[in-house]
Parts: C-alpha cells; sequence; structure tokens
C-alpha cells in the first residue's frame, strides 16, 4: 500500500501561492518553494535551476504586471519523464508609464525570460481575459 501511494505522489503533485504585490515577495515565496522542491525530493540541481525560474517569473508578475498574482508550482510524471511546470499568473500588464511597484536599477533587468528560456525544457506565456500567465517546464533526467 505503502508503493503505491509513494507512486501516485511521484504521479501528480501539486502547490499553488498567491503572491503579494510587494518586492520582498519574491525571497518570501522563494524559500517557501525551496522547501516544497525538497519536499518533493527533486535532484538538487533541478530544485536550483526551479528556483531560479520561479524567482524570473515572479518578478516578472510584480515589477511589470498588475495585481492579483499567483504562482502555481506542479509535478507530474509520465512516459518515464518526470516534469515540473512553473506557472504565474498576473492580472496583466500595466499602463505604460506606470510600473507596478518600484523600477530596478538600470541594468539589474531584462534577462528573466532568457535566463528562463534557458533553463527549461519549454516554455511560453498565455494571454486570457483574467490577464497573462507564463509557464515553464522543467524536466528531471
Amino acid at each position: 500500500m505503502t508503493a503505491q501511494l509513494d507512486a501516485a505522489v511521484r504521479e501528480a503533485s501539486e502547490h499553488v501561492c498567491p503572491l503579494p504585490h510587494i518586492p520582498e515577495a519574491v525571497s518570501v515565496v522563494r524559500r517557501r518553494m525551496r522547501m516544497v522542491l525538497a519536499d518533493w525530493n527533486l535532484a538538487p540541481d533541478l530544485a536550483e535551476d526551479a528556483l531560479l525560474v520561479i524567482s524570473e517569473l515572479i518578478t516578472n508578475a510584480v515589477v511589470h504586471a498588475l495585481p492579483p498574482a499567483a504562482l502555481r508550482l506542479s509535478r507530474a510524471g509520465a512516459d518515464g519523464r518526470d516534469t515540473l511546470r512553473v506557472e504565474v499568473t498576473d492580472g496583466g500588464p500595466t499602463a505604460h508609464g506606470r510600473p507596478a511597484v518600484e523600477p530596478c536599477e538600470a541594468g539589474e533587468h531584462g534577462r528573466g525570460i532568457g535566463i528562463v528560456t534557458a533553463l527549461s525544457a519549454e516554455c511560453g506565456t498565455q494571454i486570457h481575459p483574467g490577464g497573462t500567465t507564463r509557464w515553464a517546464e522543467l524536466l528531471a533526467v
């Protein structure tokens, strides 16, 4: 029975976290997700990559988009692959000329989506009536 339960947990897990619309949300949520990933027994390299992707997507939502925002982290196994999916949904882009929060220093931003693209097997953006969802999938090998 325990083996069946362990297999079911490995097949699908999910964690959803609302994001406060403040710059400090990135570090707070990153610490919380570190514990979730540790509970899921991910390989250390995958967990570190996932935390960087999570940080970049949250930063994008907090700095460039309207509230509300939420993080959805899910893990699924199918066809012998273990996939970690990171989704951040926000209220959509802010009006031009009005930042959502205090802007970063000029040299400290603009690389986030490139980092997400480099670390993920697949990533993308979905625009829907409720806002925008940016997602990335990382594969455990």
